[in-house]
């Protein structure tokens, strides 16, 4: 078809308009994170033009600046593709790109190897979270892809777990077990296993609870993994609930609103009716909802019973106070009038996870990640005993090492949860809770004397030596510290972990799979400390003890290593 030449004239002009438009947007999205609507990236239906409009000298002169800026910053380009020996294409592609995953994760190092004779002691503060496993689960399952390191954290995936080990007696809460076995990581060195295990309480002895739901309908949680499975979730809470239990719910977006007053657990109905009815829309104002929450909850107080808030979301707080220290530092303020904090994590992209895990950390509750419904269960319906009722706060451990017997050793895992030792015997210094029928496990990896460690040998201090034989019996000696739920003052108790092993291979098979755990937790890492160990020995190490599976994890687990090796730099690694 032949143009006559004003029709090609405004055609040019047009196509000026757009790819200034295009610039502009270029340098938004490399400027910060963009969304963009899918509408947006469609072709849209273009009507015929009734008559061409004139070109304006407004859009000569776009053309001209535009001319002008592509033309330096192909230089530009240009020049830097030859510095870093990359095609100039291709960086270029890259700069246009948009930023879609924005999610958070606290950088946590990985604990160093300490010498014995520097730092005999150990201390730090137990953990419950079990977040980071099913987190890790999501991004092999979902997205077909390695966890950010810092995703992972090692203790959290080990007490994803149930273990056997024995049920408490006397007048602890808990009972504390120790074994020691042959590293499957460094010829010579040994692992010991700390296990502890709180007393089991029936759902239907629980205490009074009184519960509120937190629930973040903003806008962000508009997909399919965040507010229908919130749904799903609050729903099979809900089924749990008893005549003498109550649940005040809140939603919060630009604005929060009490969609539910205190309701018996009996009235069911009337609870998830309010469920069914959340919808998302608005900004995210995390601090205020918080606040709203404690003051609900503590209007509804129950002495001696169970006073909680579970707060579902992204964690992508964008209106208000969304500062990460003071939003931990007003939870654990808040945490002093006896209402915990517990945080259940959904959706990806744009997920906070540093936030839902710190602020539980700080509340006194527990974080988890719900990436389906089948978790939704694990969390609030086979475990909701541990989910709701402390047996046992703050909660510490100290491990002081013998230098007659130990060289040098590393903690697995707990980087998050490191204390000072002087904090051990103050108790004022919080420290986590373990919640009824929780099992808790903690992993030393240590170095005889007299083999070869991670460490140079001093050149200048010999190797300690004792006359007292009965001080080269033992490795360690292990302290710990807790409190009765609502008492100030801790209560210790202690036991020596005697200097003797046993070949993994002749270990509980409980030990068996936490070691085929961390070791998958340190190979997701880095494989800094596995040595020459694969994902196939690993593999091998789960499956060998992945038994008793009642829920059928340790079989999914053993799924996930699979993945985990298909996606690795080395399929043979």
């Amino acid at each position: 078809m032949n143009l006559n030449m004003k029709t090609q004239l405004t055609i040019l002009a047009l196509s000026i308009i757009g790819l200034s438009g295009c610039a502009q947007l270029q340098n938004k999205h490399s400027a910060s994170v963009v969304e963009v609507a899918p509408s947006q990236l469609m072709p849209q239906p273009v009507s015929a033009p009734m008559s061409p409009p004139p070109i304006s000298s407004s859009a000569l002169a776009r053309q001209a600046v535009y001319s002008a800026n592509s033309q330096r910053a192909a230089q530009k380009t240009s020049a830097y593709a030859s510095l870093v020996g990359r095609p100039a294409e291709i960086i270029a592609r890259e700069k246009t790109q948009p930023i879609q995953n924005t999610e958070k994760y606290q950088e946590n190092e990985i604990n160093p190897v300490k010498s014995v004779a520097q730092e005999a002691v150990s201390t730090f503060s137990i953990d419950v979270d079990t977040g980071s496993y099913s987190n890790v689960r999501r991004y092999l399952n979902n997205n077909g892809q390695l966890p950010p390191v810092d995703a992972v954290r090692i203790e959290e995936l080990i007490n994803y777990f149930n273990y056997d080990y024995p049920l408490p007696v006397g007048l602890h809460p808990f009972s504390v077990s120790t074994e020691t076995v042959d590293s499957p990581w460094k010829k010579n060195a040994k692992i010991i296993k700390i296990g502890i295990k709180a007393k089991d309480i029936d759902p239907k002895n629980l205490p009074a609870a009184n519960l509120v739901f937190l629930v973040d309908v903003s806008g962000s949680m508009d997909d399919p993994n965040k507010l229908p499975l919130v749904k799903t979730t609050l729903r099979t809470l809900t089924e749990q609930l008893r005549p003498q239990d109550k649940v005040t719910i809140i939603t919060y977006a630009s604005g929060e609103k009490l969609v539910l007053e205190p309701t018996s657990g009996q009235d069911k109905d009337k609870i998830l009716k309010a469920i069914n009815q959340l919808q998302a829309q608005g900004a995210t104002s995390g601090e205020r909802a918080i606040r709203m929450a404690y003051d609900e909850a503590e209007k509804t107080f129950i002495k001696d019973g169970i006073n909680r808030i579970l707060i579902v979301t992204d964690g992508d707080f964008n209106v208000g106070i969304t500062d990460f220290k003071t939003l931990k530092g007003m939870v654990a303020e808040k945490r002093k009038s006896g209402v915990s904090f517990t945080t259940l994590g959904f959706g990806t992209d744009n997920y906070n996870e540093q936030l839902m895990e710190q602020l539980a950390d700080a509340g006194d509750g527990n974080y988890s990640y719900i990436d389906n419904e089948k978790e939704a269960k694990k969390v609030l319906q086979r475990q909701l005993s541990s989910t709701l009722a402390t047996v046992a706060q703050d909660v510490k451990i100290q491990v002081e090492f013998n230098p007659n017997t130990v060289k040098e050793y590393r903690l697995i895992g707990y980087e998050n949860r490191i204390l000072k030792q002087e904090d051990f015997n103050n108790d004022q210094i919080d420290a986590g809770d373990i919640g009824a029928g929780h099992t808790v496990t903690a992993l030393y990896e240590i170095i005889p004397t007299g083999q070869v460690g991670w460490l140079n040998e001093s050149r200048y201090q010999a190797p300690t030596k004792s006359a007292d034989t009965n001080k080269n019996t033992e490795y360690a000696f292990l302290n710990l510290r807790y409190k009765k739920p609502n008492e100030k003052t801790s209560i210790l108790l202690n036991q020596p972990i005697k200097a003797q092993s046993k070949p993994l291979s002749a270990a509980n098979t409980d030990t068996q799979f936490t070691i085929a755990v961390a070791s998958y937790g340190q190979k997701l890492q880095g494989g800094k400390y596995n040595a020459s160990q694969t994902w196939s020995d690993i593999q091998k190490l789960a499956k060998q003890s992945s038994h008793p599976d009642p829920f059928q994890i340790r079989s999914e687990f053993i799924d996930l290593i699979g993945i985990a090796k298909s996606l690795s730099a080395s399929s043979k690694d």
